[in-house]
């Protein structure tokens, strides 16, 4: 891989140089870069970033600004091109300066640019553009076999998402059948997670991660991809299995899958999941346990805590308090202690006054109901004499915290009387 890295960058490297020398040379002399030209350079670096090098994001930057700077300087003659046409479009729809756009669009007098694409992009890249979702969703099957289609579908998946998922996810498949292994198939990959995670759909959303995981797990947007997994996985546990997680996290390297798996772990655990934040924890070491350098404390403290459910709090505490402070975030020292106040409550012997309310007289008493306050048929409420807080003779001694309960209810039960009383 970093071979390949490696050679990539120094192809973009060639790139650049190649075009610094044809920008130097007169704008509108034949000698220069068409747009189109520039424009695969530029989608090549940007499929290169996605595929994982990221080096190449500073020449990405580089490209857009020279190409935008050629398409405002060149002849408006080249332009009877439809190949540099379809460039300007696509320059506009990937990160360019719209401002360019309306530039090139004002100086079309020989109507190269297609009105409707131009007004449907300009509400777009003004933040209108569910104002243009009609005019998207009729334009992508016309252009579904030109260079713009897939760009155009991208857009279209955007702009329907707030109005309707399913059909933002078919927009989304077009531009990925339409442009396997680029960027636009990251986007739209990446994209189909988040609308089928918020919309509780885990079988398709567990479709498309696992087709982001093998693709793009090297992209600099995979992070968001990250966070969509671990979100899916924890809410959906039940419907998504161990099999499933590992399915999908077994062809990404140990480094990032440990990642992952500790994400993971650690929302199981907040959100009380114990199987599944054991499952994590203990794949977490697995992929972890070959990596230099490696420290599984997370993974530990994680699992630690998972045990306390299942009844082993002595050995959570162990594995909890073997866990040094420096490795954790405050995060997870705040869960680690509250996991530790936990285990200690679980392991503290029993006192002997917490066992007062059970002896044979107040058990007897209890079941007489002479202790306890009743509801009597009429709906009013009552209590045995015996019973009574002012301490009457023949009042047995309660349990000072028992007492404390009783007399909660009856205050309770004189508030509702009153309120009895109001109403009639």
């Amino acid at each position: 891989m970093r071979r390949k890295r490696t050679s990539t960058f120094l192809f973009a490297g060639a790139l650049a140089a190649l075009w610094g020398s044809a920008m130097a040379a007169e704008p509108q002399t034949a000698d220069g870069l068409e747009p189109y030209q520039m424009m695969r350079s530029l989608q090549f670096v940007q499929d290169t970033v996605v595929m994982g090098d990221h080096s190449a994001a500073e020449m990405q930057r580089f490209m857009l600004s020279a190409l935008d700077k050629r398409l405002r300087t060149i002849n408006p003659a080249a332009f009877d091109d439809p190949r540099n046409v379809d460039a300007a479009l696509i320059y506009a729809m990937s990160g360019g300066n719209p401002a360019t756009l309306e530039f090139l669009v004002a100086k079309d007098v020989s109507g190269h640019f297609d009105t409707r694409v131009v007004d449907a992009l300009r509400k777009y890249l003004n933040g209108k553009g569910m104002l243009a979702s009609h005019s998207f969703a009729k334009m992508v099957p016309e252009y579904r076999n030109q260079r713009i289609g897939p760009y155009l579908a991208l857009v279209a998946g955007n702009v329907a998402v707030a109005k309707s998922p399913k059909d933002a996810m078919g927009f989304y498949d077009w531009a990925r059948l339409m442009a396997p292994g680029t960027i636009v198939e990251e986007a739209a990959l990446r994209r189909s997670v988040a609308i089928a995670v918020e919309a509780n759909l885990p079988d398709k959303a567990l479709s498309y991660a696992r087709q982001y995981a093998r693709r793009f797990v090297f992209s600099p947007y995979a992070s968001q991809f990250a966070d969509l997994f671990v979100r899916l996985v924890v809410d959906h546990f039940g419907t998504i299995h161990e099999e499933d997680v590992d399915g999908t996290l077994e062809v990404m390297n140990d480094d990032r899958s440990r990642e992952i798996y500790l994400r993971i772990a650690r929302q199981a655990t907040i959100a009380g999941k114990s199987d599944l934040a054991r499952f994590a924890a203990a794949r977490a070491a697995e992929r972890g346990k070959d990596l230099p350098a490696r420290d599984d404390s997370l993974a530990r403290l994680f699992g630690g805590v998972a045990q306390l459910p299942g009844g082993k709090a002595l050995d959570a505490a162990k594995i909890l308090a073997d866990i040094p402070d420096a490795v954790l975030s405050p995060e997870d020292r705040a869960l680690r202690a509250a996991a530790q106040r936990v285990a200690e409550e679980v392991l503290r012997p029993p006192v002997a006054e917490s066992f007062g309310q059970d002896d044979a007289d107040t058990v007897k008493n209890d079941i007489s109901g002479e202790t306890v306050s009743a509801v009597s048929g009429d709906g009013k409420a009552g209590t045995a004499a015996s019973a009574s807080p002012s301490g009457k003779a023949g009042a047995p001694k309660l349990d000072p915290d028992f007492q404390t309960y009783v007399d909660r209810g009856h205050s309770t039960l004189n508030a509702i009387d009153d309120l009895l009383k109001e109403e009639k």
